[in-house]
C-alpha cells in the first residue's frame, strides 16, 4: 500500500479482505491487527485498513531518518485472519510505503553567511558557498540557488555535483580593490522543486582581504628637534609617523634606525611600534652637540615595503658643570699635596699660591666668579687685567693679608669658592692647607693633671697599664718628647720596682703581679721633656687602682652544718642558718645560695634558702616517723665571670614528739580466748601486744585494765601486757568477760589506746557460733557497761528469794485454810495444794498463752532444733542436781523441781525485762531494740567503727560504743548508741 505523510486520521489505505480474496459479511471471519497499531488500524469485520489519529511524519520516523529513496520508507504490519470460533488462524504481513510531501522549507546553516575573498583576484575566480538543507527529497528537495542583489553582472552560478546535489558557487566578475571597498553584502536565496515551491534566503557577506600592494609613507621627510642635555632616560623627544593604506600585517608599520652611528644607537631609543624617539642614556652636550641620522618605516607584508626620513637632533646646553679650581705653587714657597709651608715671619701681601678657575659650560653658564671664604689672613687678586681673557677661564694669586703667628694658629685651611652665572647657579670649592713654621717656645703639656687608671689584678708581668700622652705646641725637634717615671710628691715610694714607662710612646707597664687583696692603689708621676734648646718639660700624676678579679671562691664557716628541729614544725619555718663569705668585692662577692639535692633527692622541693641571710626554710611539716633525717648540700655561687662556687653539707635531724598513739596489734577486738574454770591462779590468759611509732619515752608503753573486771579476776602486767588470772573462778564467772585494756605511752602529754580482750570461761567450746555472736554484740555495747560472766546469776538468786517468799506465803495461806477446813469439816488435806518437788507446768514469769505456743521441746537424741539466733542464746541460772556445770551455754534443761529455769529469749511481749539487772556506769538512757535486730552477722556501724583489729584511742572512761545490749534474756540499746548508729 502507499500513503502520503501528514494525512489526517481515518484515511482509508486499502481493504485487506478484498486484496486477500476473502469474502466477508457473514461474520464468521474476523480480522485483527497484530503489529503496526501505532499508526494503523483495521476493521475486524470488513478488513478495511486505515490510519489512526497519530500523525505520520516521514522525516521523524526512525526507520526513515537516513533514507533518501522514495520507496524505502515504509511501515510494516501483521494481520491475522480468524475463522469461526477461532477454529483456524492465518497470519499475513503487509507494508505501507510512506510518500513524501513538500512540507519542509530548505534552510541555510546560518542566517548570515561569510565569505572572504582576496583583493586583486583574477576575474572568473570561483568560490564555493555553504549549501542549504531540506528534509524533503526528490523533487521536493533543493532545486536552485540565486542572488537577489548582484554587485555588477551575474555573480551566481549553479553546478550539479556528481551525486546529484546542487552546489552554489560565487564567480568574480570584476576587479576587487580593498582600499576602494572592503566588503559586499548580498542576499542568497534557495528554492526547492515542490509544488508550490518553498524557499528561504540568507545574507551573504563577502569580505575583501588585503594584500601588500601599498608602501608606508612618512608625514615629513626631515624631522628636527632640540633636546636639553642630561635629560633623564625615557624622556620622549619626538614621534615619527608613517601611514600604510593596507590593513592587517600589510598595514602594520615598524620603525627602525637606518643610517645611524653607534653613538645614536647608544644614546637614543626608537619604539618600533609607535615611532616615538626617546632618550636611552643621558646626553652630555660637552661631548655631543648634535645628532643626525635616518629612520626607516617598514610594513610586515611579504615582501615588506619601506620608506625613510631624516632626523636632526640639536643638544641644548644646561648648566650641568660646576666650576673647577686648580691651586698650584708660585715662586719659592713649596706646595705639595695641597699643603703650603709658610714661615710665620713672611711679609704681608706675599703671594703664596696660583689659583686657576674654569667652567665647561657655554654663555652665562660658563661665567665664573671666585672668592676666599672664612676669617683667614689671605685674599685673591687677579693674575692679569687683560680684556681678551675668556670668561670661563680665569687666574688669581693667593696673597697674605695679615701677619702669621705660629703660636696663635699653626695651620690655616684656606677655602676658595667658585660660582658660575647659570640659573640656577653651580658652585665648587677647593682648599689649601697653609702650615705656619714656629720656634721652640712651648713646653710639653698633659691633657690631665691626674690620670686615674683601673687595672685588673693577677696580671702578667710586662702588661701595659696605660699610655700617657703629652702634647707640645711646637714642631720638629721642639715637639719631640721623651717620658720618664718619678715618685709622686705624696708618696716616697719609687715606682721603678713595680712600674716602667716607654720613653718614646709613653706606655706604662707593670713588672710585678698585682694582688688587690694585698694592695689596691698605686700612685706615681710621669714627666715629659721636649728636645728643644733649651729643653722644656711637663708632668702628670698617675693613680693606678687595682681592679678585682674573681680569684677567690666563696667559703663557708663550716664544711658540715648540723641542725635539730622538732617534727610537726609549721611549713615555711626556719630550720637553720649557714654563713658564707667571699674575699673578692663587687659582683665577684655577690653570692647566690641554693639548695642542692642529696644522694636520694631528699631535699628536692622540701627546703629553700634565703639568699641575704642564709636562713634555711622548710616547705613541709616534718614527720619523724616518715623520715628521721635529711642531708643535702648548700651551694654558694658568686657573680664573677666565670663564677666560682663552694658547697657545704647540711644535716638536719628531726626530733621526736609524742604525736602517735599506741597501736594494739594483738588481740583483735573481735577475737576471744577460752579459759577453763579449773585454771590455776597466775595462769596467763593472753598477752596484749602494742607498738608506738614514736621513740624514747614517747614509745615507752604501760598497760592497764580500765573496765570489764568487776570481780577483779584478771590483772595485766603494766610493762609486758601479760594478762593473768588472779582470782578464783566460780559458777557466776562462767560465760564471756570483756576486759577493756588501755595502753598509755610516757610522752608529754601522753597518748593512749583502748582495746578489747574477750575471755570466755567454760570447760569447753562446743558452739563457737554463739560465742562469736556474743563477742559481736559486745563490740556494740558501751564500754562503761561491764560484761563479766553469767549475767543471770544474781538475777536467779533474786528470783529464788521471791519464789521462796511467795511459796511461803502460799503455804501459810494453805495451812490456814487447811486448819480451818480441818477444824470445820475434819476433812483430809486438799488435793490441789502445792507440793514441794512437784513439777511445775507453768513458767512463773511468762504468760500462759505464750508458753503454750512457743514452749521448746526436748530432743530425745540430745540434739537441738533449728531456732532463731536470739532464741538459741540461753543463760545458765542454776546448777544440775549433782552440782556440775553444763558444758555449753546453749544446752537446754528440762523442767526440774529446782527454782532455776532455762528459758529461750525471743523478745515476745511476755518476756521479762531482765535488762534492769545489768549495771552500767553510763548516764545515758537506754532504748528497746526490735527483737529481730541484726546480730553478729549484720553489725551496726557506729561513729567509731570496730573492725576485728581496731582499738579504742583515748581515755577508757571517755569512750562508749553504743550497741545492742544483749544477754541470754533480753536485748536493750543505749540511747547514746541510738544517736550514733545508722543502719
Amino acid at each position: 500500500y502507499r500513503l502520503a505523510e501528514e494525512g489526517p486520521a481515518d484515511i482509508r489505505i486499502g481493504n485487506v479482505a478484498s486484496d486477500l480474496g476473502i469474502v466477508t459479511g457473514s461474520g464468521e471471519v474476523t480480522f485483527s491487527l497484530e503489529s503496526g497499531s501505532d499508526y494503523l488500524k483495521i476493521d475486524n469485520m470488513t478488513g478495511e485498513l486505515s490510519t489512526t489519529e497519530r500523525r505520520i511524519d516521514r522525516e521523524k520516523l526512525p526507520q526513515c531518518q537516513m533514507i533518501f529513496d522514495e520507496n524505502e520508507c515504509f511501515l510494516d504490519f501483521e494481520v491475522s485472519v480468524i475463522g469461526p470460533s477461532q477454529s483456524w488462524v492465518d497470519l499475513f504481513e503487509g507494508r505501507v510505503i510512506i510518500l513524501d510531501i513538500n512540507d519542509n522549507t530548505p534552510t541555510f546553516p546560518s542566517p548570515v553567511l561569510t565569505l572572504t575573498v582576496e583583493e586583486n583576484r583574477p576575474v572568473g575566480t570561483l568560490y564555493l558557498l555553504p549549501t542549504a538543507t531540506d528534509r524533503d527529497f526528490g523533487r521536493n528537495g533543493i532545486e536552485r540557488y540565486e542572488l537577489l542583489q548582484e554587485p555588477g553582472g551575474d555573480g551566481n552560478r549553479r553546478a550539479d555535483t556528481l551525486d546529484g546535489e546542487k552546489q552554489p558557487q560565487l564567480i568574480v566578475k570584476g576587479a576587487l580593490d580593498r582600499e576602494q571597498r572592503d566588503s559586499y553584502e548580498l542576499s542568497l536565496r534557495v528554492r526547492d522543486g515542490g509544488d508550490p515551491a518553498r524557499s528561504s534566503q540568507a545574507i551573504l557577506r563577502v569580505l575583501i582581504t588585503d594584500v601588500n600592494d601599498n608602501s608606508p609613507r612618512f608625514e615629513k621627510s626631515v624631522y628636527e628637534a632640540d633636546l636639553a642635555e642630561n635629560s633623564s632616560p625615557g624622556t620622549p623627544i619626538l614621534q615619527l609617523r608613517a601611514a600604510d593604506l593596507d590593513v592587517g600585517v600589510n598595514g602594520q608599520i615598524e620603525y627602525v634606525f637606518g643610517a645611524a652611528t653607534e653613538s645614536v644607537r647608544r644614546l637614543l631609543r626608537l619604539d618600533e611600534t609607535s615611532g616615538w624617539l626617546s632618550v636611552l642614556h643621558r646626553i652630555d652636550r660637552e661631548e655631543v652637540n648634535q645628532l643626525r641620522f635616518t629612520v626607516m618605516a617598514r610594513d610586515r607584508g611579504q615582501p615588506p615595503k619601506t620608506d625613510k626620513a631624516t632626523v636632526v637632533l640639536n643638544i641644548r646646553d644646561e648648566n650641568d658643570n660646576v666650576p673647577t679650581i686648580d691651586i698650584r705653587k708660585i715662586g719659592r714657597i713649596p706646595l705639595r699635596d695641597g699643603v703650603a709651608s709658610v714661615a710665620e715671619d713672611v711679609l704681608v701681601d706675599t703671594p703664596i699660591a696660583l689659583v686657576q678657575v674654569s667652567d665647561r659650560d657655554q654663555g652665562e653658564n660658563g661665567v665664573v666668579t671666585c672668592t676666599v671664604v672664612g676669617d683667614v689672613p689671605f685674599q685673591l687678586k687677579p693674575a692679569s687685567e687683560g680684556e681678551g681673557e675668556p670668561q670661563n677661564k680665569r687666574k688669581y694669586f693667593l696673597h697674605t693679608s695679615a701677619p702669621l703667628d705660629y703660636e696663635a694658629v699653626r695651620d690655616y685651611n684656606v677655602v676658595i669658592v667658585a660660582v658660575d652665572s647659570g640659573s640656577p647657579s653651580l658652585s665648587s670649592n677647593n682648599s689649601l692647607l697653609v702650615r705656619v713654621g714656629d720656634t721652640n717656645d712651648n713646653p710639653p703639656v698633659f691633657s690631665q693633671a691626674v690620670l686615674e687608671v683601673s687595672f685588673p689584678e693577677n696580671n702578667l708581668p710586662g702588661e701595659r697599664v696605660a699610655t700617657v700622652v703629652a702634647t707640645d705646641a711646637d714642631s720638629g725637634k721642639n715637639a719631640e718628647i721623651t717620658y720618664s717615671l718619678e715618685a709622686s710628691p705624696l708618696s716616697s715610694e719609687a715606682p721603678g720596682g713595680i712600674f716602667s714607662i716607654d720613653p718614646d710612646s709613653g706606655d706604662v707597664s707593670v713588672q710585678a703581679v698585682l694582688d688587690r687583696e694585698q694592695r689596691d692603689t698605686y700612685e706615681f708621676q710621669v714627666t715629659a721633656r721636649d728636645k728643644g734648646v733649651p729643653s722644656l718639660q711637663g708632668s702628670t700624676t698617675v693613680v693606678v687602682r687595682v681592679a678585682d678579679r674573681n680569684d677567690n671562691e666563696p667559703r663557708f664557716m663550716q664544711d658540715v652544718f648540723t641542725f635539730y628541729v622538732k617534727e610537726n614544725l609549721q611549713p615555711n619555718s626556719p630550720v637553720g642558718m649557714v654563713t658564707v663569705m667571699d674575699f673578692d668585692k663587687g659582683r665577684n662577692a655577690e653570692l647566690s645560695l641554693s639548695i642542692q639535692p642529696g644522694d636520694h633527692d631528699q631535699a628536692a622541693g622540701i627546703f629553700s634558702i634565703e639568699n641575704d641571710t642564709g636562713t634555711i626554710f622548710s616547705t613541709v611539716s616534718f614527720d619523724r616517723e616518715q623520715q628521721t633525717s635529711y642531708t643535702f648540700k648548700v651551694k654558694a655561687v658568686d657573680g664573677g665571670e666565670p663564677p666560682r662556687s663552694a658547697t657545704a653539707t647540711v644535716s638536719l635531724f628531726v626530733m621526736d614528739e609524742n604525736d602517735n598513739a599506741p597501736t594494739v596489734t594483738f588481740p583483735s577486738n573481735s577475737s576471744y580466748t577460752v579459759l577453763p574454770p579449773s585454771s590455776n591462779m597466775r595462769t596467763v590468759v593472753a598477752t596484749v601486744v602494742a607498738t608506738d611509732a614514736d621513740t624514747g619515752l614517747n614509745a615507752d608503753l604501760n598497760y592497764s585494765i580500765v573496765g570489764g573486771n568487776p570481780f577483779k579476776l584478771f590483772e595485766i602486767d603494766p610493762a609486758s601486757g601479760v594478762v593473768s588470772l588472779v582470782g578464783k573462778l566460780a559458777s557466776k564467772h562462767y560465760g564471756l568477760h570483756r576486759l577493756v585494756v588501755q595502753v598509755n605511752d610516757s610522752g608529754q602529754p601522753p597518748q593512749s589506746t583502748t582495746a578489747l580482750l574477750h575471755v570466755f570461761v567454760n570447760e569447753s567450746l562446743s558452739n563457737a557460733t554463739v560465742v562469736e555472736s556474743q563477742v559481736a554484740r559486745s563490740l556494740h555495747t558501751p564500754l562503761a557497761q561491764d560484761i563479766a560472766g553469767d549475767p543471770s546469776y544474781e538475777l536467779s538468786k533474786q528470783r529464788l528469794s521471791i519464789v521462796i517468799g511467795v511459796v511461803a506465803g502460799i503455804m501459810t495461806v494453805i495451812l490456814l485454810i487447811l486448819v480451818v477446813v480441818m477444824a470445820r469439816y475434819c476433812r483430809s488435806k486438799g488435793k490441789h495444794g502445792y507440793e514441794a518437788g512437784k513439777k511445775d507446768h507453768e513458767d512463773f514469769f511468762t504468760p500462759q498463752q505464750h508458753d503454750k505456743a512457743k514452749k521448746p521441746k526436748k530432743d530425745k537424741k540430745g540434739k537441738k532444733g533449728k531456732q532463731p539466733l536470739y532464741s538459741s542464746i540461753v543463760t545458765v541460772e542454776a546448777s544440775k542436781p549433782n552440782g556440775q556445770r553444763y558444758d555449753s551455754v546453749n544446752e537446754k534443761l528440762s523442767d526440774s523441781p529446782g527454782m532455776g529455769r532455762y528459758r529461750s529469749v525471743n523478745g515476745g511481749p511476755g518476756s521479762p525485762d531482765l535488762a534492769r539487772h545489768y549495771k552500767s556506769s553510763s548516764p545515758l538512757p537506754t532504748v528497746q531494740l526490735h527483737p529481730q535486730s541484726p546480730t553478729a552477722g549484720k553489725k551496726h556501724q557506729a561513729v567509731q567503727d570496730l573492725p576485728p583489729a581496731n582499738t579504742f584511742v583515748g581515755a577508757g572512761d571517755n569512750i562508749s560504743i553504743g550497741s545492742d545490749h544483749c544477754s541470754e534474756y533480753s536485748c536493750q540499746a543505749s540511747s547514746k548508741y541510738s544517736k550514733q548508729v545508722r543502719a
